[in-house]
């Protein structure tokens, strides 16, 4: 594999079109919004810029990593002649539907294609192709240049072929595959969002507040930041959309998202995203001082 589609220039999508086009790949980045293009670009060029500073690449490194990366508006021009495409689309079924729908028209009968979806099911994405045993989870970890975890979904009908094959993929990305089965948030969500929730449901019932919260997690846990935290940084509205797939998937109430981060999502306060959320990020020195735990 030389050619790589990515779809979606925002954050989990740009993250993956860097670490795809710094090990070599050539890399079409696709997104319907120029400014989101524009945005992705600029993100990566600073977090290579970054990488710079700290002396873990050359500017030339920097130079022939941009290089690699070209940008489309147009699906069909984007996904010509690629071997893999990755779709990192907002957490929505009926847009990655109609993305691997218009895929499925556009590619060529070998591409596989595979969805960075934190929870939706895949064998559910796949039934609109005409490959299903071509389609896989690539559920890459935020931040994607620096995170190991790719945790690889195999769908009901996806072959033992495209498995091998996206596993050894994300080995040469310096990444650490981990084969699971598709059940709704598969395994990383399954076990994080509920505890996230359980955080937030914490709060909500009063038994303590958001920074307590967060440094009982963090000190008596050895959690590298608390949960309310992590949740802001996930973005509530992605928190709230996952926890909906796994209560609708399971029908259990245990995955029933609190009545908390409902209230916030409606209201607007989405996290680090919105500037508010468990924490106020309005002022750029907080936002400055939270951000610096994700790019060491």
């Amino acid at each position: 594999m030389k050619n790589i589609a990515v779809i979606g220039a925002g954050t989990m999508g740009n993250g993956i079109a860097h670490v795809f086009a710094q090990n070599g790949f050539s890399i079409n980045l696709i997104d319907v919004n120029q400014n989101a293009l524009d945005k992705g670009l600029q993100t990566i060029s600073k977090n290579l810029d970054r990488m710079v500073s700290k002396e873990k690449i050359s500017i030339e490194d920097k130079d022939s990593t941009l290089q690699k990366i070209t940008t489309f508006t147009d699906i069909n021009n984007g996904v010509k002649q690629v071997d893999l495409v990755v779709e990192a689309a907002t957490e929505n079924l009926e847009l990655k539907l109609k993305i691997f729908k218009a895929l499925d028209e556009a590619c060529a009968n070998s591409t596989i294609l595979a969805s960075n979806t934190s929870s939706i099911s895949i064998t559910q994405i796949a039934a609109v192709t005409s490959h299903p045993e071509r389609v896989i989870g690539m559920h890459f970890m935020n931040p994607v240049p620096i995170m190991k975890l790719v945790e690889i979904i195999r769908g009901y009908n996806t072959s033992d072929a495209t498995t091998k094959t996206i596993m050894e993929l994300s080995k040469t990305l310096g990444k650490v595959p981990v084969a699971v089965n598709d059940y709704p948030g598969f395994v990383a969500n399954r076990i994080l969002m509920p505890m996230l929730n359980e955080s937030i449901e914490t709060l909500y019932n009063g038994v303590a507040g958001v920074a307590e919260i967060d440094t009982v997690m963090k000190l008596g846990m050895a959690h590298p930041m608390g949960p309310l935290q992590l949740a802001d940084f996930i973005g509530l509205d992605v928190c709230l959309s996952i926890l909906n797939v796994m209560h609708d998937g399971f029908k259990n109430p245990k995955y029933a998202p609190c009545p908390l981060l409902v209230n916030m999502v409606n209201a607007g306060k989405l996290g680090v995203k919105s500037g508010e959320g468990f924490y106020d990020y309005s002022e750029s020195k907080k936002a400055e001082n939270i951000s610096k735990q994700f790019v060491k």
